[in-house]
């Protein structure tokens, strides 16, 4: 079989002492994405080749992996320059036009340099086709890569996902909601090589079933992208009709997101997350301003990542239907965050109230009945939650 798909690593090339590391993070995140198909990976320091029977299916899903920059379907050639033509002839869009060819010599042991060999492999095509040549606007460009394993020659390279390979940075606890945001963060997180879990806060009867499951469907969508994700749902009831009981209705908002902070904290410990991740954008909502943000951050001491905190809304958008959640996130089931919402929250805490606020009730006994009762959800598929909304 000669058609098979070449990765190409982009971002990871960078790397040094750690490339064969990121590397084999990797296979190894490719080979749980493609668990159960039938597929052979070879790989090198600058390519990693992919064997298999549905070429185009599997390509498309190497999209959606972190760590890869580009995708091609080529084929495997002998250095031979007029099998190489007889394949080229083969591959091409005869629909088209123009044409052009990239050569690619990475075996400095062929003995042809690359610019004679476009030239040489250019000018077979044109007395054996009828295509023209255009350099600066072809309609197709033909590549050739000639390496120590074989020379594999192509027409169409697809957009990887780029960043790093999931895993390579440790574990993340994102904090997902059923909104917009969040999704988007733990998206743009596992770009970064991190792997995530995820806590969300409940607060039945006040939350429904509904808004649950639109945050597992949101789980399990992120999960395409990683493989690894869990969903640790956090008991938040009785936290929070006890800061509506006890609490100005001002600070409601800012002391339950202090309280989130906490558990959070507490739990990645738990689980083994170096970082807290949430979809906190700069402004966007009362909790968000930054004074805001420096009374409910003071509560831990574990670094919080804001992936989107300098996006604009419309700037999430984008990226939340370029990669799937959207439509999930704007489905009108009401979370935690968006009951129990004042009309006027403070958008200026003072961090001293709000300590003052929080000694009108144990809350770390309500903390540790919170962490003691998690419910963890496992084996995220889309299907399994769409069926549920």
């Amino acid at each position: 079989m000669d058609k098979l798909i070449l990765i190409k690593y982009g971002e990871l090339t960078t790397k040094k002492d750690n490339r064969n590391f990121f590397i084999n993070t990797l296979e190894k995140n490719i080979k749980t994405l493609l668990e159960g198909e039938n597929i052979k990976i070879t790989k090198d320091r600058v390519r990693m080749y992919i064997t298999c029977e549905n070429v185009e299916a599997i390509a498309k899903k190497l999209q959606k992996v972190f760590g890869i920059y580009s995708i091609v379907i080529c084929h495997k050639v002998n250095n031979n320059i007029k099998d190489v033509l007889a394949k080229a002839l083969e591959i091409m869009d005869h629909s088209k036009q123009t044409f052009k060819v990239v050569t690619n010599r990475a075996d400095k042991t062929f003995n042809i340099p690359s610019m004679d060999y476009s030239r040489q492999l250019g000018s077979l095509i044109l007395q054996n086709s009828n295509f023209k040549v255009d350099v600066h606007h072809p309609d197709i460009t033909l590549t050739v890569e000639i390496r120590n394993n074989g020379t594999f020659i192509y027409t169409n390279e697809l957009e990887g996902s780029k960043g790093y390979p999931v895993g390579i940075q440790g574990k993340g606890l994102l904090m997902l909601s059923g909104g917009i945001d969040s999704p988007v963060a733990g998206y743009l997180t596992l770009k970064r090589g991190v792997d995530i879990e995820c806590l969300y806060f409940e607060s039945p009867p006040h939350t429904s079933i509904e808004a649950k499951n639109k945050v597992l469907a949101l789980a399990s969508i992120l999960n395409q992208y990683s493989g690894h994700i869990k969903v640790h749902i956090v008991p938040f009831t009785e936290i929070q009709e006890t800061i509506f009981k006890k609490c100005p209705d001002t600070y409601m908002i800012t002391i339950m997101r202090r309280m989130m902070y906490r558990i959070a904290e507490k739990y990645s410990e738990k689980i083994g997350a170096k970082i807290i991740i949430n979809g906190e954008s700069i402004g966007q909502v009362a909790s968000q301003t930054l004074s805001s943000m420096v009374c409910i951050n003071a509560v831990t001491s574990k670094p919080v990542i804001r992936p989107v905190a300098c996006y604009d809304k419309l700037e999430i958008i984008n990226i939340a239907q370029k990669i799937g959640t959207y439509e999930t996130s704007i489905l009108p089931f009401e979370d935690c965050c968006t009951i129990f919402v004042p009309k006027h929250p403070v958008i200026n805490p003072v961090l001293a109230n709000c300590v003052a606020y929080e000694k009108n009730f144990d809350y770390d006994d309500l903390i540790e009945k919170c962490l003691n009762n998690i419910e963890v959800i496992d084996n995220l598929n889309p299907s399994q939650f769409e069926e549920l909304l």
